[in-house]
């Protein structure tokens, strides 16, 4: 299985071949990426770009009437298998 990182890579750059150039965010347990969708587009790239979107854990569009539509996903990092998995808040 492809790590975290090499799957954000790989979704940004076909985000961008399809012409959505991405924005990649890391944070503590996962890694966003994001893409401005213009006003109108076509069937085709909403159909590559959902196909972009499926490699990812998580995705989907937010709209506004302020920013217009953004593409995001994440993926999550992968998690410690020993030692304080889910930090001081969390049972064990």
């Amino acid at each position: 299985m492809p790590t975290s990182g090499s799957r954000v890579a790989a979704i940004a750059a076909r985000l961008s071949a399809i012409g959505l150039p991405a924005r990649v965010e890391e944070h503590d347990r996962y890694t966003s990426v994001e893409a401005e969708i213009q006003e109108a587009p076509s069937a085709d790239l909403w159909r590559e770009a959902l196909e972009v979107m499926a490699e990812a854990d998580r995705f989907g569009l937010l709209a506004t009437s302020l920013d217009g539509r953004t593409l995001w996903a994440v993926v999550h990092k992968a998690v410690p298998t020993t030692g304080d998995v889910g930090g001081p808040s969390h049972q064990r």
